[in-house]
């Protein structure tokens, strides 16, 4: 790989998490198989040669036990799921150059190579280890058959993640307390050889790997931590019938499969090889990407950074492939603040938002262009609609009707004038934004580097009055609009990889032949053709009743699912305790007769337990604080959380000495949805107390990045 900007001279490849193949897709798993659909498109329009490859994750314990649930064959299970998949992508614009998926041939045999090259270097051994183990199924309970206790944080963890607290990647025999899934009684562990990866050995390689990581923050920092804490070798097979074997197993290891997370992974080499294989080597390379100096970016969830900054390039150096240049971790969506719950019907299903007749690239908008590509967003249909009409209807679609129509009824299309010097600069600086955005790995400025041009096209539209000048000063209104059309084509090719489909409506509005999708940043300023037709709006206003019945059906869905397994237990415990506390509490108020202003969101703005475990607060540290020039009380922080260092705007610049900041423990919300203030975007929230915004901290020494619980 090189470093350069891009576009680079070698061949890129971007590529998503794969999917587990065993339920819908909603707008969580969209944002980033969108994300990486648009960020390809924007390489493209550089002038980079890429593909953009996935696959289904067919194997895997969740496939196993949802088609063990049906009665079916995992295969068949997992097979209809894939085939789903091939048909809803597109219908977001989501344009793989070949999607495959882990069970076919090309990943089979890819896998099983590199499973030999690692074993030939001496990377492999076998180890008895402690195994989950179920002696009323009598069968041994390979990852999420097992159930239990995370020894790392104490939360509930499953039998390779710890996916409720820490997220921290667990290890065969780890989890404490385990329970078998199958039966729900008591699992003991009991002695059984597995293969492990000696993942300890690439530690000084992976430090320097992280180093020279682009992408998102927080891939490159929060692997960090586990390197420092001491890497584990890595236990990769299982006892499972639904995988790929573990090539040349023989003995006591001949019925264990590979983990999930070796075949994975590989998908993204098979599924390249692939792509290769049928458009030719002359065309794309894949040995060059992956074995050469390729450009290999990965777009991932938060919650697999692990596996994607630590394992994989570690089997990558390891069996002498080429390793990644680029790491991009999204945030997760949430849903009116709370997070997806596929249990309760909480999500916007990717089918749902088809049915309702939306435009796909509505939601491409919203997902690449609100929040930054790492932070969390919370979705609600009312902050869809006001991102669809403030920005598409409003801005970019208002500009680009009202200067082609009035281009068309005048002069039947683009007037025979030049650009002027002042419209040719703000395109060449929407260019520039668009090419560091891309170098940045910020889809949302690739999208605002369009938007915010079709803003400057409006705003000269307004300043020139094109109207007032066909009669005084025809040469003069020739050149505003010729100006404009100019603007709007070259709004088009920007926008392209974030609304591919309105893009391309654009483009046959003013008449050019081919694909905007082919084209790249210099074609903004090609001269649009002499003469088009009369044009439509190609952005539809959402009303406000429109909204109002989608936020009833999804509370009714909601609703109609009933409680999650979550609230069960002492969950539903705490819940029926704060209603019992919530009469007394009343009672106790009333008698003191005093102003109950302040008392209120104690008596009537309770919160579920659930509620309240979607609140992500975790112990910080203070790196660094300064004023915000021309703001009189907001300071600008820098506050390590452990797994990266957030930036925040607080409050406090009038009531603490901000000098003596750096260092002090804080308390964080981290999971608040980021806001810009004076010009600076918050990430998140440092809570205090009182009017002199006494910052909380902690009495002892929690660790930075802890949870509060």
């Amino acid at each position: 790989m090189s470093h350069d900007d891009y576009p680079t001279d070698e061949p890129a490849v971007v590529t998503c998490g794969l999917p587990y193949a065993n339920g819908d897709l909603h707008i969580g798993h969209l944002r980033g198989y969108i994300g990486a659909d648009a960020f390809t498109r924007a390489l493209r329009t550089l002038g980079q040669q890429s593909a953009y490859v996935c696959g289904s994750d067919m194997h895997g314990t969740p496939v196993a036990v949802n088609a063990e649930k049906e009665g079916v064959d995992p295969e068949e299970f997992a097979l209809g799921w894939h085939e789903q998949y091939e048909e809803t992508f597109p219908r977001f614009n989501v344009e793989f150059d070949n999607y495959g998926h882990t069970h076919d041939e090309t990943n089979t045999e890819l896998t099983r190579e590199i499973v030999r090259t690692l074993d030939e270097e001496g990377y492999i051994y076998e180890k008895e280890i402690q195994v989950a183990y179920d002696p009323e199924a009598d069968q041994y309970l390979p990852d999420r058959y097992v159930e239990g206790t995370c020894p790392y944080c104490g939360e509930k963890a499953r039998g390779d993640e710890c996916d409720e607290g820490c997220q921290r990647h667990l290890e065969p025999g780890e989890v404490e307390n385990p329970t078998s899934a199958i039966t729900g009684n008591p699992a003991e562990y009991r002695e059984r050889p597995h293969k492990f990866f000696r993942v300890s050995e690439f530690a000084d390689y992976l430090t320097d790997f992280l180093d020279q990581l682009e992408g998102t923050s927080n891939a490159r920092n929060q692997p960090r931590q586990w390197i420092e804490d001491g890497l584990q070798d890595w236990c990769i097979t299982r006892d499972m019938d639904w995988g790929i074997d573990y090539p040349g197993g023989d003995g006591e290891t001949g019925d264990l499969v590979l983990y999930v997370w070796v075949d994975a992974p590989i998908e993204y080499v098979a599924s390249t090889k692939q792509y290769a294989e049928r458009v030719g080597s002359d065309e794309y390379d894949w040995e060059r990407v992956w074995k050469d100096e390729g450009e290999i970016v990965h777009v991932i969830g938060r919650d697999i950074i692990q596996h994607h900054t630590i394992f994989w390039p570690a089997m990558l150096e390891a069996a002498g492939y080429n390793a990644p240049r680029a790491v991009a971790a999204t945030g997760f969506i949430t849903i009116g603040g709370k997070g997806l719950s596929t249990s309760r019907n909480r999500a916007v299903w990717a089918r749902e938002y088809l049915d309702e007749g939306f435009h796909p690239d509505l939601l491409r908008y919203y997902l690449t262009t609100t929040g930054g590509l790492q932070q969390d967003v919370d979705f609600t249909w009312e902050a869809f609609q006001e991102k669809v009409n403030g920005e598409l209807v409003a801005t970019v679609g208002n500009f680009w009707y009202r200067s082609l129509l009035f281009a068309h009824r005048n002069y039947e299309g683009t007037p025979d004038a030049d650009v002027s010097p002042e419209v040719r600069d703000r395109i060449e600086d929407a260019i520039e934004e668009f090419r560091e955005a891309v170098n940045d790995y910020s889809v949302r400025e690739v999208g605002g580097a369009a938007t915010r041009l079709a803003q400057y096209g409006n705003e000269y539209i307004q300043r020139n009055e094109p109207w007032k000048l066909v009669d005084e000063e025809p040469d003069e209104a020739e050149r505003v609009i010729r100006d404009c059309v100019q603007i709007a084509k070259a709004v088009g090719v920007l926008i392209e990889p974030i609304a591919p489909g309105k893009a391309q409506a654009l483009w046959e509005q003013i008449g050019e032949d081919g694909g905007v999708r082919d084209l790249t940043l210099e074609d903004a300023l090609d001269a649009p053709p002499r003469s088009f037709d009369r044009p439509e709006e190609l952005f539809e206003k959402i009303d406000d009743e429109r909204v109002e019945e989608l936020e009833r059906k999804l509370a009714e869905r909601v609703e109609a699912a009933g409680t999650d397994e979550a609230e069960t237990g002492a969950a539903a415990d705490a819940a029926s305790a704060d209603t019992e506390d919530e009469t007394e509490t009343e009672d106790a108020s009333a008698d003191e007769g005093g102003d109950m202003s302040e008392l209120e969101p104690l008596l009537e703005g309770r919160i579920s337990f659930e509620d309240f475990q979607d609140l992500d607060i975790r112990v910080g540290r203070i790196e660094a604080a300064e004023g915000i020039d021309g703001a009189d009380d907001l300071a600008r922080l820098e506050v390590d959380i452990g797994f990266e260092t957030r930036q925040v705007v607080a409050g406090i610049k009038q009531l603490h000495d901000l000098d003596k900041l750096p260092g002090e423990k804080c308390v964080l919300l981290a999971n608040m949805e980021p806001a810009e203030l004076f010009g600076v975007e918050s990430d998140g929230m440092v809570l205090a107390a009182g009017e002199q915004a006494d910052l909380l901290t902690t009495r002892e020494d929690a660790d930075v990045g802890e949870k509060v619980r």
